[in-house]
């Protein structure tokens, strides 16, 4: 029997294609979970971004469901456990948008740096203001980097050629590969409390839930700037 996919988020057009090629693929995107869990039972295969939430519910109504993939770099919108406890392959693709992602943190910073999205709306409004939006540069800012893996690692490496100073905290990496990545390794508040800019790349997991909470936000330069492409907890 050929097993069945269903997508529930959206995926690139390119992907699915390939998928077809081997599977039965049904895409069906802005399900409920309740809807999710009517529809899941049909099939073999699971394949979400980062909207869909796969909760224990969802698995357990899946009695087919053989795999769950994440076409992104984490898994926080999938309940692993109870995925395990069924025998539910859990996979994701960690480097399927690294640099994309990196990429989109400065793009974010350089706008922010130069007031581009308020300058832009001014301008839209027929208004010429452009001493009120001069900006600054980035060359001698300090940039704080929450988590230094895949895609914190690739913005070190974007941030050294505007001359940034870069900390970085992350209690997974070694001293040599700060060296080797150009960062001083140190705590969350040395970086909380010197970072012109702060940048977080970390799973979302009950260790770094609220990571930067409502006290750590008092501690910080009244001109931080903060920039993720990571999907926030609630906010203080």
């Amino acid at each position: 029997m050929e097993l069945k996919v269903l997508v529930s988020d959206p995926i690139a057009d390119e992907g699915i294609d390939i998928l077809r090629r081997e599977f039965l693929v049904d895409v069906a995107t802005e399900l409920s979970p309740d809807e999710l869990k009517r529809k899941i039972p049909g099939y073999d295969a699971l394949l979400v971004r980062s909207q869909t939430q796969v909760t224990g519910d969802v698995i357990e109504a899946g009695n087919r469901l053989k795999i769950i993939g994440r076409a992104g770099v984490g898994v926080d919108n999938i309940d692993v456990a109870a995925a395990t406890k069924r025998g539910v392959i859990v996979v994701n693709a960690p480097e399927g948008n690294t640099i994309s992602a990196a990429e989109h943190t400065i793009a974010m910073i350089l706008a922010i740096s130069r007031k581009i999205p308020d300058a832009h709306r001014s301008l839209s409004s027929r208004k010429w203001e452009r001493k009120k939006f001069m900006g600054v540069e980035l060359r001698g800012k300090t940039l704080g980097i929450v988590g230094i893996g895949r895609v914190g690692a690739e913005v070190a490496k974007r941030a050294i050629s505007f001359e940034m100073e870069l900390l970085a905290y992350d209690p997974f990496i070694s001293s040599e590969k700060a060296v080797e990545l150009g960062v001083k390794l140190t705590n969350i508040d040395e970086i909380i409390s010197k970072s012109d800019y702060i940048t977080i790349h970390t799973p979302l997991t009950k260790n770094t839930e609220n990571l930067i909470d409502t006290e750590k936000f008092e501690k910080m330069k009244p001109s931080v700037y903060i920039a993720t492409t990571q999907k926030p907890a609630t906010g203080p």
